[in-house]
């Protein structure tokens, strides 16, 4: 008899929250085995199902208990144990009775340490049948539903009411109640197809069980391959390509135990609307894929998922199509009616719509917007009225029936009205391009007249906010999206190449958005808030990409206000870290941070040629002033990997001067004009970066 079974746990429920439904399933998997694995108990891999009515869990060769084990506990110091009669301290005995043994039954083990007292007894192990009950309870318990029900007249609680559970290991349904529920052997099919409980023999048995006689797919990415496969063959006949959104894909998975896929087909005067907001209504609020042409026009035919394989499929598609057909109807009409006024018409009803109460209205922002993005355009080489113009316009879909009936598609419709207008195309671009980045992995906009507004209605809103006390993100609040907005503004000035001063940049915006504040020299708390707000995000950005803690500290403590600037000492600090000569060099830095730390009085900075007595000082002044000189240019450009490879050459000279020079002479003169030199050579390096903070 073997030692080993597979064991299936399943929770048989209604309906659960089809977004969540992937989440909850690696959940229970993860918990469930880490709490099997705390316990000590063999197993093999596990394999996790998720329907829309079932989780559960697969384990592979699953003990049948855990071993015994030999556990040690240790106690005093054997030096410690005893006073000077040879009578046991109290620590001796208060340790002997919380083991409930007698000093006597002590054992002594020796270490590096010395001679230590422990008790050692034989721990029995537990069978599965003990360790499952509360390792389910407590994976089951751990899930993240945020809100939970009750359902009868039960007090107990879970994301969706609970018919069933499975809880079997080998042949043997373990003896426990889950959920209020007796554990036990079956299964339920298909709620249409084989509504009829199913009994299963052992856990091996499940996914073939439910997939040939209950009409369910209980494998996730089983289902969705299904699902893509049947979507893409039913395009291919009808002459398209489908648009499978992976979000959508994943959402349909988990509303279907039996995926057959319908085509449906709606009328072609339906295609004269923007083509987003079909898609957008077929997505959205049918979860139907759209199919396009090979030069990605829209096709009127739809593909649903049913969860059924129906006798008539015939009235499937008709249902379907009925539905849709309304829908695509009212998005005609809110089309016609936008296209009868011009995009800027809706202007003046942005002084209704309030912004944010201190702040104003969308009108008031739109004023702010224009300006600020003019003030951009100007330094980045833009057409300055063309982002004036697309700043003007930027918020005028937002008043138009298409954008209230479909929210998400500000922007995109501002672009299509705008066109119909008869606006330039680079402004007509930029209404919709300045939204991007709309979400993680998504481009920044191309044209300088997008950039310009993308990163003027960013930055007023960063400023406008931040500038209301207690407006600022909290924790996991953030009603305004400013993390977002943030890293918008910080992947459009690197990834685009605009070297721009972020800290000037916000405060122009913010004597744009709060023209009182007379005293223009002095730089605003709120503008130094937003800037260290956004040097967070730089450092969230710059670790996402593998940048490590201390070369974003390094290049921090020299605090640079030019996120591309920023970007370059960051990748310059890296490559630096691969020469040979970055260990030595990081410690040098370290060494002379320590020196100069020390003094009190303001550091020396002019070298005495005639006070350079020692051959390595020498060497090493002649080297800093000669790159002082090569590295100006340098800096000046941005070149900052040029610089920091030259600055590696100093190794030999740093190491030679700290091998046979001593900086802190008793001569004062000898001793200043040392420092002065450290002072300079410190310097070069903060022109890039404080390699004193990189670890070793």
């Amino acid at each position: 008899m073997t030692d080993r079974a597979d064991f299936l746990f399943e929770l048989g429920t209604e309906e659960l929250p089809p977004k969540a439904l992937l989440t909850l399933s690696n959940a229970l998997t993860q918990e469930l085995m880490a709490g099997l694995q705390e316990a000590g108990l063999a197993m093999g891999e596990a394999k996790s199902y998720a329907a829309p009515r079932r989780l559960a869990v697969l384990i592979r060769d699953m003990a049948f208990g855990t071993e015994n084990q030999m556990i040690e506990r240790k106690g005093p110091a054997l030096a410690s144990a005893f006073d000077a009669a040879g009578n046991p301290s109290r620590a001796l005995e208060g340790f002997a009775k919380s083991c409930g043994v007698h000093v006597a039954d002590l054992q002594k083990i020796e270490t590096d340490k010395g001679t230590w007292l422990v008790h050692k007894a034989l721990q029995p192990g537990k069978t599965a049948r003990e360790i499952l009950p509360a390792a389910l309870a407590r994976a089951l318990d751990k899930l993240p539903t945020p809100k939970r029900m009750r359902w009868g007249n039960s007090e107990v609680e879970f994301i969706r009411p609970v018919h069933w559970v499975v809880a079997l290991h080998g042949d043997a349904v373990i003896d426990t109640t889950i959920l209020g529920l007796k554990a036990g052997r079956q299964t339920w099919g298909h709620r249409f197809h084989n509504p009829a409980a199913l009994t299963l023999e052992k856990p091996s048995d499940y996914a073939s069980r439910l997939e040939t006689q209950g009409f369910v797919l209980a494998d996730f990415e089983q289902r969705r391959a299904k699902i893509k496969a049947q979507i893409e063959h039913l395009a291919e006949e009808l002459g398209g390509t489908p648009r499978i959104d992976a979000d959508l894909l994943d959402e349909v998975t988990a509303l279907v135990e039996w995926p057959v896929a319908v085509a449906g087909q709606f009328e072609a005067s339906f295609l004269a609307v923007p083509h987003e907001a079909l898609i957008s209504t077929m997505q959205d609020n049918q979860k139907y894929f759209a199919l396009v042409d090979a030069q990605n026009r829209l096709l009127p035919w739809f593909i649903t998922i049913a969860n059924i394989d129906s006798k008539n499929p015939a009235a499937v598609r008709e249902g379907n199509e009925r539905v849709i057909r309304p829908r695509f109807a009212d998005a005609l009409f809110f089309w016609n009616e936008d296209r009868k006024q011009p995009l800027a018409a809706h202007l003046n009803a942005l002084k209704t719509v309030v912004f944010q109460q201190k702040l104003g209205t969308l009108f008031d922002k739109t004023e702010r917007v224009e300006r600020l993005a003019r003030h951009i355009a100007e330094q980045i080489g833009a057409p300055v009225e063309h982002a004036a113009r697309a700043a003007r316009l930027s918020k005028c879909d937002l008043q138009s029936k298409m954008v209230g009936e479909f929210p998400e598609l500000q922007g995109i419709m501002g672009r299509y009205l705008a066109t119909h207008d008869g606006e330039a195309a680079e402004v007509a671009q930029a209404l919709d391009d300045y939204y991007l980045p709309r979400r993680a992995g998504d481009n920044v906009p191309a044209s300088p007249v997008a950039q310009a507004l993308a990163l003027a209605e960013r930055l007023d809103t960063l400023v406008g906010i931040f500038a209301i006390a207690g407006m600022e993100p909290t924790g996991s609040k953030d009603p305004f999206a400013l993390r977002r907005a943030a890293l918008g503004v910080l992947r459009i000035l690197i990834e685009k190449k605009l070297d721009l001063d972020l800290h000037a940049l916000l405060q122009f915006a913010y004597e744009a958005e709060f023209p009182g504040n007379r005293d223009r020299q002095k730089p605003s708390p709120a503008v130094d808030k937003v800037f260290d707000f956004m040097l967070d995000r730089m450092r969230a950005y710059a670790q996402d990409r593998g940048i490590r803690h201390d070369v974003f500290d390094a290049v921090l403590a020299t605090r640079p206000t030019r996120p591309l600037d920023f970007e370059q000492r960051l990748q310059a600090v890296n490559d630096f870290l691969a020469l040979p000569q970055a260990e030595a060099l990081a410690a040098a830095n370290k060494r002379i941070s320590n020196i100069l730390k020390k003094l009190d009085t303001t550091l020396p900075s002019t070298i005495t040629p005639a006070l350079l007595i020692e051959p390595a000082e020498k060497t090493l002044a002649e080297r800093v002033q000669h790159l002082e000189a090569e590295l100006t240019p340098l800096f000046a450009s941005g070149n900052t990997a040029a610089a920091l490879g030259k600055l590696a050459h100093l190794r030999d000279a740093v190491d030679a001067f700290f091998d046979s020079v001593m900086v802190m002479a008793d001569d004062e003169a000898l001793r200043n004009n040392r420092i002065a030199l450290l002072h300079r050579l410190r310097a070069l390096f903060l022109g890039i970066a404080d390699l004193a903070l990189l670890n070793g």
